[in-house]
């Protein structure tokens, strides 16, 4: 049985999916549509679309609470990389890392054994000799060299 959070996530999806990747909702009405509390909607916008999620969320206040999410169009394999590259920062936890190579391989930007490589790379245990939060830096410098050499079509 899918939990609430799924069922939000799958008719926000479907929304942005109807208005070709950029929708504006009301925490409120959607609260009300699935008969929630709007941290529950909170919840789910903030854990599911996010930037490393290829996601862009805005939020403004007043009248409702308006929350536009709009898709990040992969529409070259090489904008998406210059997209990753830009909202990664200088450091990256091995979740998000993960996260942003699982995108590649679902956008068929790199091979799933590519896939498997780089998240072993990119994996606490490699680098479990450095010091946090140096890690999250160092981790952060391997993804960006990586793909820099990634070669897109």
């Amino acid at each position: 049985m899918a939990i609430l959070s799924d069922i939000i996530e799958a008719f926000i999806k479907e929304l942005i999916n109807e208005t070709e990747g950029d929708v504006e909702i009301r925490r409120n009405e959607l609260a009300n549509k699935f008969n929630c509390v709007p941290s529950q909607i909170n919840y789910v916008i903030g854990t599911r679309f996010t930037q490393e999620r290829g996601y862009y969320v805005e939020s403004r206040r007043g009248g409702g609470g308006h929350i536009r999410i709009t898709r990040v169009e992969v529409n070259s394999p090489g904008d998406y990389l210059m997209h990753i590259v830009a909202s990664m920062g200088d450091s990256i936890s091995q979740q998000s890392a993960q996260i942003y190579i699982q995108n590649f391989v679902d956008y068929e930007i790199i091979s799933p054994k590519t896939g498997e490589l780089m998240k072993s790379a990119m994996n606490d245990r490699a680098l479990e000799n450095i010091p946090q939060p140096t890690r999250d830096e160092v981790r952060a410098n391997i993804m960006k060299n990586m793909l820099a050499c990634i070669k897109v079509k």
